[in-house]
């Protein structure tokens, strides 16, 4: 008998709690998978699908090492990510700590868009930690990328017993990649992913199995799992990540509950209400830019049955440039840009009422008392359902 047996017994390496999640989580996961579906539908440009995919990098990147007290905003981890930012010595190690994460993270990216991710074992969660921990402070007895050989504490959590860590991350890659978590069905392929992500990050947490970095140790296989299930767009895999972060007292919370209990189904159903939370929050976003997209072309396309002039395009400038979520004053229009406003500095005083009157008569703004509108809603009529949902929600 080994010594967690006594010492951890809620790691069974069991999915028995699958059977007795809530009905509600069984709900979310289905509307989970249906909002996971309609991200991968929504047709982008690869420049926008370039740019959601950087920013969700960075969102979980941010996450990843905030939860574990970087205190590195977002903006500084995205400027550290395109080159942008250096953080003074004093902070040095932080700017350290985000790298590797970054680094990492980015490493999954590109292979999950080239070549199957590899299978989980072992040695492929110590690499895991080795790249996080590489070149970071951390105590005399912690060595990156090997398991421990001392007993740790944190908080009031003590990890499972030193001597069977080795044994317990091998049992657990076993696990991962066994049976519990496939199946033939579609809609239940789609929830066991998921569910199997979960369990990952929570044995990881459970078991502790290095010196230091287990919580990015965890979210990275994670999001490794996620991203190589293909059931979810990879925009979406660091959707976990963010929620944890979001609600960093409940994620300890639950860890704990999980541990004296020995009962997975809070954690499991905590997770998936955070991850359907961030995929409608991402499905907004989507829908949004793709709008923009649209909204952008139907105007140049508009404009470009009038003869090339100046004039139009200061024209094309105004409409884009208007909100399309509220009306305008007429006394603010030509300020909504530094462009629009040098651009009307040079005109004479009837030249907004002749622009005005001509996208009118186009029909890409419309009036609102005295307010002026840009006339997206005419998109309704010209985009699928999936592209104009999220006018529809503001």
């Amino acid at each position: 008998m080994r010594a967690y047996e006594n010492s951890h017994p809620w790691i069974t390496f069991g999915a028995r709690d699958i059977n007795n999640l809530w009905p509600q989580t069984w709900m979310l996961l289905g509307k989970a998978k249906g909002i996971c579906e309609q991200i991968a539908s929504t047709p982008l440009t690869p420049a926008l699908t370039q740019h959601l995919n950087e920013v969700a990098l960075i969102k979980g990147a941010h996450a990843t090492t905030a939860i574990e007290g970087n205190t590195l905003d977002e903006k500084q981890v995205a400027g550290i990510y395109r080159g942008e930012y250096t953080a003074p010595p004093s902070r040095a190690y932080q700017e350290r700590e985000v790298r590797n994460v970054l680094d990492a993270l980015t490493n999954i990216d590109s292979q999950a868009m080239s070549r199957p991710l590899p299978p989980v074992t072992d040695k492929l969660i110590c690499e895991y930690n080795r790249q996080v921990l590489k070149d970071t402070e951390h105590a005399a007895d912690v060595v990156p990328g090997e398991v421990r050989d001392h007993s740790v504490v944190v908080g009031n959590y003590r990890g499972a017993p030193a001597e069977d860590c080795g044994y317990l991350i091998e049992r657990l890659a076993e696990w991962l990649e066994g049976t519990d978590f496939r199946s033939d069905d579609a809609d239940l392929a789609f929830a066991l992913s998921i569910i199997q992500a979960v369990y990952a990050h929570l044995y990881i947490a459970w078991i502790h199995p290095f010196g230091d970095g287990n919580g990015r140790t965890a979210r990275l296989l994670e999001f490794m799992l996620l991203a190589r299930s293909g059931q979810m767009p990879l925009l979406a895999a660091h959707l976990l990540s963010n929620h944890y972060n979001l609600t960093r007292d409940q994620y300890y919370r639950e860890l704990q509950t999980s541990s004296r209990s020995g009962s997975t189904g809070n954690f499991v159903a905590y997770a998936i209400r955070g991850l359907l939370d961030g995929l409608q929050e991402q499905i907004n976003l989507v829908r949004g830019q793709q709008l923009e997209v649209s909204w952008a072309d139907y105007v140049t396309e508009t404009m470009n049955q009038f003869p090339a002039s100046s004039a139009s395009a200061r024209q094309r400038s105004l409409v884009l440039a208007m909100p399309p979520e509220r009306a305008v004053s007429r006394g603010d229009l030509t300020g909504l840009t530094p462009a629009l406003a040098a651009a009307y500095a040079r005109t004479g005083p009837r030249t907004l009422s002749r622009d005005l009157n001509r996208l009118a008569k186009a029909g890409l703004i419309v009036r609102e008392g005295r307010d002026w509108k840009a006339n997206v809603d005419l998109l309704y009529a010209l985009l699928p359902p999936t592209a104009t949902n999220h006018m529809a929600d503001q």
